[in-house]
Formats: structure tokens, C-alpha cells, sequence
């Protein structure tokens, strides 16, 4: 993405956020455009996905802190105003403008070799204002756009709570823009081949004169691809690109957790003009157990105990997500009391795993009668009762 991009486009615009949005807001709201307007969900909507992909481009640039920071500057610099078309035009001669003539105190080698300006990432304003002017890269001469990179590409994935403790490899399809098999890409139709535009000669771009500066834009006619397709591919009607569906194989490590986002590096769009792939971020969800909870590495599980257990003593045997375990519940257990069963959480690649933490819970019937009411009320006589003393004392000063 070129600097001039980063002008002519309002990002927080774009995701529906204020400019001081926090990171976890500009998140939010790309996610919930990205559900809306994802191709799977809005199967031939060209304007739909002219958005989702617009909305992928503001996130990239919104998500990543040094690139806000870089945006936020330059749209400020140049939005406000301050440099406007002639700016420090020089007499009749009207010889070339020169950045570094306002800011050469800026540029990408100041007095005895410093660094350039701090707040952009050591690019100069002279470079700046190349990108800017010439269409280009930092630096770069006037010219046709090189290889530019894929975007990146966000999906989601919901797994079962074992798949997430175990891990596991699921299949997942998706629907990416991606070059016509057709045409392979070039718009024309197979047997034909673009010829180089009259206009730009191929380049890409327009150059024209504007006062002190010389401005360089998109050929109208072959729309900044330097080529014209005189008769189109069938498949995919010149455009080169279509949407389609592909399948690759997703490696989730054990122990993923809900909401853990996983980087797949290659695996986004494919760039233009021979650029590399962009990325492909999936979003986990995992499904809650019936049983089992879970906290960091270690697995969690409530097991009812009756009075009798509790008082006696027992011992429980509890489900794992392998085998079975045996626990001693020693005599007297207070009800909430933690019993672990080491080993039995979540193991890691590395070979370390969590432990299985067993809350016990002292069920108390609802009613009991006959034989087992005079059972009880027999025990409680024999045992000595709860420990209040410090209540009653409350309650006699109190009166």
C-alpha cells in the first residue's frame, strides 16, 4: 500500500470508528464487518465484497501500532493543509520542487549521517513525498507498480472442547478472490493476449505538470495495469481475478483456547503482479463440555458426595478425557474441598500437562424420613455440634 493510499482513504471511516478508538474497539468492529460482508455469506455481491475487502485493508493498517502511528501523522501533515499545490513555488524560472528544500534538516540522511525522522520509521520527507507524488515506493522513480502483497484473510472456526485439549487437523474451505485457471490471470480470453497500452505505454501511469510539482496517477485507460485486453476471458471477463473456493488443512496445536487467533503465514490472498500471499488469521471457538471446564492448562470437574462420604470418607472414581482415575476422599472433606489428579489437563506439545482439579460438592437430600430421619437425629446427638461459639457471643452482647 503506498503512501498516497494512505491519504486518499479514511480507514476509521471505513470501520465505522472514532480516531481514538482503543485496539479491541477497531477489532470488533472490522470482525463484525468481516462476518457481514464475507463473500461465503454474499456469494456474487460485488459491492459486498469491495467492502470486506476494503474493511480488511483499514484493519491492517488500524491493528498494527506503528502503521496507525505513521497514518495518524501523515494524514494530519498533509490533511491539514499546511503543504497545498505550489507551496514554496519559485520564481518564473519555475524549476523543480525539491522537498528537501523545506525539510532538510528531515530527510533520510541528516548532518553527519543521522538517521531520518523518527516519526516515520526513518523515512524521510523527501521519500515521503516521492511516494506521494510518484505513485510508487519510498524512493522509487516514477513508474508501473511493482509486486504488491495479498491481503490478509480472517475466518473462524468453532472446535469441540477435546479437539481443543488434544488438538487436531480440520479441513477448511474458504472463499478467496485468486487468479483465473481460465486466462491465468491476464483478463484475456485463451488464444489472445493483452497488448501494452497506447496511452501509458504500458507503464501504468500518467505523469502531468502541476505548478512546481509533477503528479503521477493511474492510467484511465488500462486502469494502472499498463496492458489492454481486447477480448476478454469468458470466465472471469477481463478482471484476471475470480473468487474461489479452496481447501487447506489447519493444524490447531492442543491446548488452543477460546478466542486464541491463530497466524497462518501464505495463506491469505494472493498478491498482485508475482507479491506474496497475504495471511490468513483464524479466529477459535471452542464448544463448552458438559463436564469439563477448564482454567489455563488444568481441567476442572464438580462430583457430588453424599452426607455420608463426606463424614466417612470414600473413594470416587471421576472420568478423565482418557481413562479413568481413582481419588481418596479422606473422612470429614468439607464440601468444596479440591482434590487433584496430576497429569490429567491439558498436555502441550513440549510433553507438560495440566492436572485434572476435582471440586467435591456435599449433596444434602431434600427430605428424609422413617428409618434414616431417626438415624440422623441419633447421630446428632452423639456428635458435638457446629462451632458457633463466636456467633452466640456476638449475639449475647448485642442482646
Amino acid at each position: 500500500m503506498s503512501s498516497k493510499d494512505w491519504l486518499e482513504k479514511d480507514f476509521y471511516a471505513v470501520l465505522g470508528v472514532n480516531k481514538s478508538a482503543s485496539t479491541d474497539e477497531i477489532k470488533k468492529a472490522y470482525r463484525k464487518l468481516a462476518r457481514d460482508l464475507h463473500p461465503d455469506r454474499n456469494p456474487g455481491n460485488k459491492e459486498a465484497e469491495e467492502k470486506f475487502k476494503a474493511a480488511s485493508e483499514a484493519y491492517d493498517v488500524l491493528a498494527d501500532d506503528k502503521k496507525r502511528k505513521e497514518y495518524d501523522e501523515m494524514r494530519s501533515l498533509f490533511g491539514s493543509g499546511a503543504f497545498r499545490r505550489g507551496a514554496g513555488r519559485p520564481g518564473a524560472g519555475g524549476a523543480q520542487f525539491d522537498p528537501s528544500d523545506l525539510f532538510g534538516g528531515f530527510t533520510g540522511a541528516g548532518a553527519g549521517g543521522g538517521g531520518g525522522d523518527r516519526r516515520f520509521g526513518g523515512t524521510g520527507f523527501s521519500d515521503i513525498f516521492s511516494s506521494i507524488f510518484s505513485g510508487g515506493g519510498a524512493g522509487a522513480p516514477a513508474g508501473r507498480r511493482g509486486p504488491q502483497r495479498g491481503r490478509d484473510v480472517e475466518t473462524e472456526v468453532t472446535l469441540d472442547f477435546a479437539q481443543a485439549v488434544r488438538g487436531t487437523t480440520l479441513p477448511l474451505t474458504l472463499r478467496t478472490p485468486g487468479a483465473c485457471d481460465t486466462c491465468r490471470g491476464t483478463g484475456a480470453k485463451p488464444g489472445t493476449t493483452p497488448r501494452a497500452c497506447p496511452k501509458c505505454h504500458g507503464t501504468g501511469l500518467i505523469s502531468s505538470n502541476q505548478g512546481s510539482f509533477s503528479f503521477s496517477e493511474p492510467c484511465r485507460d488500462c486502469q494502472g495495469s499498463g496492458s489492454i485486453v481486447d477480448e476478454k476471458c469468458p470466465e472471469c471477463r477481463g478482471s484476471g481475478g475470480v473468487t474461489k473456493s479452496r481447501t487447506i488443512n489447519v493444524r490447531f496445536p492442543a491446548g488452543v483456547a477460546d478466542g486464541q487467533r491463530i497466524r497462518l503465514s501464505g495463506r491469505g490472498e494472493p498478491g498482485d503482479r508475482g507479491g506474496p500471499a497475504g495471511d490468513l488469521y483464524v479466529q477459535v471457538k471452542v464448544r463448552p463440555d458438559e463436564l469439563f471446564g477448564r482454567s489455563g492448562d488444568d481441567l476442572t470437574l464438580v462430583v457430588p458426595i453424599t452426607v455420608a462420604e463426606a463424614v466417612l470418607g470414600t473413594d470416587l472414581r471421576v472420568p478423565t478425557l482418557d481413562n479413568p482415575v481413582t481419588l481418596r476422599v479422606p473422612a470429614g472433606t468439607p464440601s468444596g474441598r479440591k482434590l487433584r489428579a496430576r497429569g490429567k489437563g491439558v498436555v502441550r506439545k513440549e510433553g507438560q500437562a495440566g492436572d485434572l482439579i476435582v471440586t467435591v460438592e456435599v449433596q444434602i437430600p431434600p427430605g428424609v424420613t422413617g428409618e434414616a430421619r431417626d438415624a440422623l437425629e441419633k447421630f446428632a446427638k452423639l456428635t458435638p455440634p457446629a462451632g458457633r461459639e463466636r456467633l452466640e457471643a456476638r449475639l449475647r452482647k448485642t442482646g
